[in-house]
């Protein structure tokens, strides 16, 4: 007499990864991320738009109105900014997104009749949150090799309503403690020439045995970037060596030795006094190693690799949320998706503004809204009914 064959304990094999499960989850948090990502991104872009437009499209002194390319190129190049601003949140939304259609259509029910636990079906969400934070990491390292020129120079031409890009009062710091001061830079003059400076001045301090004992003050009229040598040419310039034990000695000089300084370090500084957040880690790298000092950029390093673990935390917290309230509104869910980004959101803000402002630790300041919101998170997994 023949038995029927038994169905496969899925208790006690465990489900193999990349199955058909991990497919259909994975599918459906694609398609979710895709109508978020438009979402979120569409919104903000309208928002500046609504703040920004009639400044950007009001008549020039010459009777001339913005390009509509460069208008156009301008938000297209802006894109990807704005996605990095809301990706976590675009994250979270997606798999609650996810999990809402699974659960509307009993399909997490039939999975957990199956014998997988909720916590193993979730695998696939846990592994794009990681994947997104990786890629935002490397996304915002991208967009620094030209394209945030770019984009800044865009927006200066709308802003300022002038081809021409000229920047006042910039600022460099030397590793080795010296400065250059800048009145004007022009990293792109109009008729195409190399990137220039109008009244240049530099100081750079000697170290003696106990103390500071020279000092060498380089002036220019002008500089000019010297691609190909890697050194800026000076117009008039003259170097004053002060020398506290011989005197002062005063000598032509016509280019500008002894600085590490690049027309892409200045923009660099200039972006770090106006948009911190928008500095890429490698540039905030720079920075700290220049002045290694600064509470500001030693926060923003740190930033730098937590933010982009909101893409993780934000899931952990979130999901196992949308199982507490399986009786509620797919609606009442993305409602408290969106609160919890609020105080995610706040609190990295509160904290980070702390650091930056030196009242608080570097490393407290951007790591503490992690560990709270993760430890948070762990709990809210841990019981996860399975």
């Amino acid at each position: 007499m023949s038995s029927k064959p038994s169905k496969p304990d899925v208790r006690r094999r465990g489900l193999p990864l990349g199955g058909r499960l991990d497919r259909y989850v994975f599918f459906h948090f694609v398609q979710s991320y895709m109508t978020a990502m438009l979402l979120m991104t569409g919104l903000f872009m309208v928002i500046d738009m609504a703040s920004n437009l009639d400044n950007y499209l009001e008549t020039w002194e010459d009777g001339t109105t913005v390009p509509v390319t460069v208008l156009l190129k301008f938000y297209i190049l802006n894109l990807p900014y704005l996605f990095l601003q809301v990706a976590p949140f675009v994250t979270l939304i997606a798999g609650m997104f996810t999990i809402a259609k699974m659960l509307k259509a009993r399909e997490v029910t039939a999975v957990l009749s199956a014998g997988v636990s909720a916590r193993r079906m979730l695998v696939p969400l846990f592994f794009c949150g990681a994947v997104l934070a990786i890629g935002m990491f490397f996304l915002r390292e991208g967009l620094g090799m030209g394209v945030a020129q770019e984009r800044d120079t865009l927006r200066y031409i709308l802003e300022e309503q002038q081809f021409e890009e000229s920047y006042e009062q910039l600022a460099v710091l030397e590793q080795s403690g010296g400065n250059v001061f800048m009145n004007n830079f022009a990293p792109r003059p109009e008729g195409g020439g190399p990137p220039r400076i109008e009244g240049l001045t530099s100081i750079l301090r000697t170290d003696g045995r106990a103390a500071v004992t020279k000092y060498i003050r380089c002036d220019a009229e002008e500089a000019y970037w010297d691609k190909a040598a890697g050194t800026w040419q000076l117009k008039n310039g003259i170097r004053t060596i002060i020398d506290l034990d011989r005197g002062t000695e005063r000598q032509p000089l016509a280019v500008l030795e002894g600085y590490e300084f690049t027309p892409e370090l200045a923009l660099t500084y200039k972006r770090a006094h106006e948009a911190p957040l928008e500095l890429t880690f490698s540039e905030v790298q720079e920075l700290m190693r220049r002045d290694p000092d600064d509470t500001s950029y030693q926060t923003l390093w740190h930033y730098h690799l937590t933010f982009p673990l909101a893409n993780l935390i934000l899931l952990l917290v979130g999901i196992p949320l949308m199982f507490n309230y399986e009786r509620g509104k797919g609606s009442e869910r993305i409602a408290i998706g969106g609160l919890l980004c609020v105080f995610y959101y706040a609190a990295d803000f509160v904290f980070r503004t702390l650091g930056i402002k030196g009242q608080l630790s570097p490393l407290l300041s951007a790591w503490v809204p992690v560990l709270i919101f993760g430890a948070i998170g762990v709990m809210l997994y841990d019981s996860l009914k399975s």
